[in-house]
């Protein structure tokens, strides 16, 4: 996987140090009194994971956990959208050797943000379906901002959740609501992901929850960072090494199921009706 290094940009004359990757995709802002890195999303309009999006997130966290980093805010420069998913456009009639890195992309940010030895905080502030979902629930913890949706939607699009993206969520809310959840292909309002521990606050602004998510930071002053970790990774560290073996064999189910033409007939038909809804 070719990942692309990062490079200090600027400093500024205010305690927030600036730092890119080599694109535009992903914003990340460190608090030099705090040591915590906020990361932002920005593709617009709606932050869609295609392999540019997700190679510099990759290489993001990378970086920070490189540089012992005190703790990550996820969060997206939209005030509508957290983030759409995964692009569908890398799944439609897609070059298999760019779907191929896509897709272990994809599973290698999944692996350094669910299991960074730093501690991470989602602000959703905005809608988080399917891939936008994991990202969330990758995160420790969740501040979600009122009146937008949450959940893994991707029964309704004709699609299976990978089982890493089901581990996520039943280590946030368990198994039989995550049964009911994947199946269904819910869509969670705000108080419903509240209710069930889908996120853990909800807040009516980003300013107020980058206060709360401030707030967990706190939480870890006093605990020694080796404690914390050890308990994290041995809380997730199964999920991941159920990935990790089973890599392979994923790629393999997913590159024929990507090519099955009743799923390519069945993305062309969503990708009409968003057009149309488009062109209203």
């Amino acid at each position: 996987m070719a990942l692309r290094a990062v490079r200090s940009l600027a400093i500024l004359s205010n305690p927030l140090r600036t730092y890119s990757t080599s694109g535009p995709l992903v914003n990340v802002s460190i608090n030099e009194k705090t040591g915590i890195a906020t990361a932002t999303l920005q593709r617009p309009p709606v932050n869609s994971l295609n392999l540019e999006l997700l190679t510099e997130l990759c290489t993001t966290l990378e970086q920070l956990e490189k540089n012992k980093s005190r703790g990550l805010i996820l969060t997206s420069s939209s005030n509508t959208v957290f983030s759409a998913g995964l692009d569908i456009y890398e799944m439609y009639k897609p070059n298999m050797d760019r779907y191929k890195q896509f897709w272990t992309t994809l599973q290698q940010t999944w692996i350094n943000l669910y299991g960074s030895s730093y501690p991470t905080v989602a602000v959703v502030n905005g809608h988080a379906p399917a891939g936008g979902c994991l990202l969330a629930l990758s995160c420790e913890y969740r501040i979600m901002l009122n009146n937008f949706t949450i959940g893994l939607n991707e029964t309704k699009l004709g699609m299976i959740a990978p089982t890493w993206f089901a581990a996520s969520m039943r280590n946030a809310i368990g198994t039989r609501q995550t049964e009911l959840a994947l199946i269904t292909g819910n869509l969670f309002t705000t108080d419903e992901a509240l209710k069930i521990g889908l996120v853990d606050e909800v807040v009516q602004s980003k300013n107020e929850a980058l206060e709360k998510a401030g707030k967990f930071f706190d939480k870890f002053k006093r605990i020694p960072p080796h404690a914390r970790t050890m308990t994290k990774t041995s809380l997730r560290g199964a999920d991941i090494q159920a990935l990790v073996k089973s890599r392979n064999e994923e790629m393999n189910k997913l590159t024929a199921f990507i090519n099955d033409p009743k799923l390519q007939e069945a993305i062309g038909m969503y990708l009409e009706s968003l057009k149309q809804k488009q062109n209203k």
